[in-house]
C-alpha cells in the first residue's frame, strides 16, 4: 500500500471514528450527562477509558496520525462505539487489521445448490472458484472450453495446479507466461488476506516445489487486483477463441468467486452450452 493510500485510509478512519463518537450519548454507555458538555456525544477521553486504550492513542486515531493499535484494542473500540457488524468490518478494513472475531477461513466446501444453479443458468462459459481457487461449479460451456481442467469426469479442479502443472494449459491459453504470472499475482493478493490459512499456505508450498516457473514467479512478489479483460485461447478442436472475462465476488458468500467469459461477437466461434 503506497503512502497516499495509507494517508487516505487514516483520514477515513479518523472521520469514521469521530462521527460515531459524536453520535453516542453518555446515557447510552452508562455515563452521567453532566452540565458542562458543550458538544454532543462522548469526549475522546471517555471513549478511550471505556475502550481500555490510551487517551493519547485514541486522540492520534482521530487526528489521522500514524499510530498502530492492536486488533484487540480495535475490537474494544468497536464495542464502545456500538458498531454494527458491517461498521465493525469497515473499521478493521480502514485500520488494516484482521478482526479477531472473524471466524477462521472455512474448510474446503461444496457450493450451495443455488449457486450451482446460477452457474448453469449462464449461457457463456462460467465457473465458480472457492478461496483456494478450486472449481466448485461450472457449466457445460466452461467444460467445453477448458480442456484438461473442467471437461473430465474426475480430476484436480484447482485452477493454479491446472495453469502451472498441466501441459495442456500452455497450449490452450495464449500468452501463457503472461497470463500465468498475472493469475499468480492476483492469487498472492488473496493469500495475503488469509496469512493464517494453513490450506492456502500448503497449496503455495506444494506448487513452489513442483513448478519451477511458479516458484520463480512467486519470488517476484508481484501483487495485483483480480480483474477481467480479454482472454484468448487456442482450442484444440475449435481453434482461436476470444472472450471478455468478468469476475464477481459474491456478497452473500465471499469465499466464492464467479467468473464468466463473454464471447466477443464476430471474433470467435460459439461454444454451445
Amino acid at each position: 500500500m503506497d503512502q497516499d493510500t495509507v494517508s487516505i485510509s487514516r483520514r477515513a478512519l479518523a472521520d469514521f471514528v469521530r462521527a460515531h463518537r459524536l453520535r453516542l450519548t453518555p446515557a447510552a454507555v452508562g455515563l452521567a450527562a453532566g452540565a458542562r458538555r458543550r458538544t454532543p456525544g462522548l469526549r475522546r477521553e471517555e471513549v478511550a477509558q471505556l475502550s481500555g486504550i490510551s487517551a493519547t492513542w485514541y486522540t492520534w486515531i482521530e487526528q489521522a496520525r500514524g499510530v498502530s493499535v492492536s486488533p484487540g484494542a480495535l475490537a474494544r473500540l468497536c464495542a464502545t462505539l456500538r458498531l454494527s457488524p458491517a461498521e465493525r468490518a469497515y473499521l478493521f478494513e480502514l485500520a488494516g487489521k484482521r478482526d479477531p472475531a472473524m471466524p477462521p477461513s472455512p474448510g474446503t466446501m461444496d457450493a450451495p445448490p443455488a449457486l450451482v444453479a446460477a452457474v448453469n443458468a449462464v449461457g457463456s462459459p462460467a465457473y465458480l472458484l472457492d478461496r483456494l481457487w478450486q472449481a466448485r461449479a461450472w457449466n457445460a460451456a466452461a467444460a467445453g472450453l477448458f480442456t484438461g481442467w473442467l471437461d473430465t469426469p474426475a480430476g484436480d479442479r484447482n485452477l493454479l495446479r491446472y495453469m502451472f502443472r498441466n501441459p495442456g494449459a500452455r497450449t490452450l491459453v495464449v500468452d501463457w507466461e503472461d497470463r500465468a504470472r498475472r493469475l499468480l499475482a492476483e492469487f498472492r493478493l488473496e493469500q495475503g488476506r488469509h496469512l493464517d490459512d494453513a490450506e492456502m499456505a500448503a497449496l503455495v508450498a506444494e506448487l513452489r516445489r513442483q513448478s519451477p516457473f511458479f516458484r520463480a514467479a512467486w519470488e517476484e512478489q508481484v501483487v495485483v487486483e483480480r480483474e477481467g479483460g480479454l482472454r484468448i485461447f487456442d482450442h484444440p478442436t475449435l481453434g482461436p477463441l476470444q472472450f471478455e472475462q468478468v469476475a464477481f465476488n459474491l456478497a452473500s458468500r465471499p469465499e466464492f468467486k464467479l467468473v464468466i467469459l463473454v464471447e466477443i461477437q464476430g471474433a470467435t466461434p460459439h461454444i454451445k452450452s
